[in-house]
């Protein structure tokens, strides 16, 4: 089984990279830092999956399409797809620049647009696989502080919705995953004790989880928030 993640290095990613690796799945695994990428290859070598590392920005289109080309070349088949890659900036909405909304549209919502297209294709025409978008509760709620991520959440999610409206007669599963306050390097610094968050290997025990739920049912969303926060 080959599985595709975005920003596979830090974080949730990692944490779904490292489930994913432990269950026999081969990776392809993006981010922009290549000694990253390199590091966490070689941490995975004890799972014995093969790792196929590709350093790309994911806020940039060409970036996105030429990590596309080179799964399809190494993989052929692409599983399990997670759009994971993503960003928080925080701000008044109203007093923000411009440039705010722009760089969460295109790293939040753009690249999982840009892969999942890509992927999507491959997908039907295979007539199998499942495609995971990581979301957040403020694709349901606003964020205080966060009112462009807020936005470009809301459009993840509604993504989502319309690939698996698309996919589903292709025997292609599509789920969101909308994780509340997640212990990520987003909270570095915080005085809040580690175990008040949602865990990032919550979201990755979540999503195995529903990859191995019977083939005609599909997860369409699923919330985990902090008991409490």
């Amino acid at each position: 089984m080959n599985a595709v993640i975005t920003g596979g290095t830090k974080g949730i990613g990692k944490a779904i990279a490292i489930n994913l690796a432990e269950h026999g799945y081969n990776l392809a695994i993006c981010a922009r830092n290549t000694k990253e990428l390199e590091n966490f290859a070689e941490e995975l070598k004890y799972t014995g999956a093969d790792v196929f590392i590709y350093q790309a920005d994911c806020s940039i289109k060409d970036e996105v399409y030429a990590f596309c080309d080179a799964v399809k070349e190494k993989m052929g088949k692409v599983d399990v797809l997670v759009n994971n890659a993503g960003t928080y900036l925080p701000g008044s909405l109203l007093d923000e620049g411009d440039d705010i909304l722009e760089k969460q549209l295109n790293l939040n919502l753009n690249a999982a647009y840009y892969m999942s297209k890509y992927i999507g294709k491959m997908m039907r025409e295979q007539q199998s696989g499942h495609v995971f978008n990581i979301c957040s509760i403020a694709a349901k709620q606003v964020v205080e502080n966060g009112g462009s991520y807020s936005v470009t959440k809301s459009a993840l999610l509604s993504l989502n919705d319309v690939l698996r409206q698309e996919l589903s007669i292709h025997n292609v599963k599509v789920t969101a995953i909308l994780p509340g306050s997640t212990l990520t390097s987003s909270w570095e610094g915080t005085q809040i004790p580690p175990e008040r968050f949602v865990q990032p290997e919550d979201i990755a025990k979540t999503l195995y989880t529903i990859l191995n739920l019977s083939k005609g049912v599909n997860v369409d969303e699923v919330v985990l928030k902090p008991l409490q926060f």
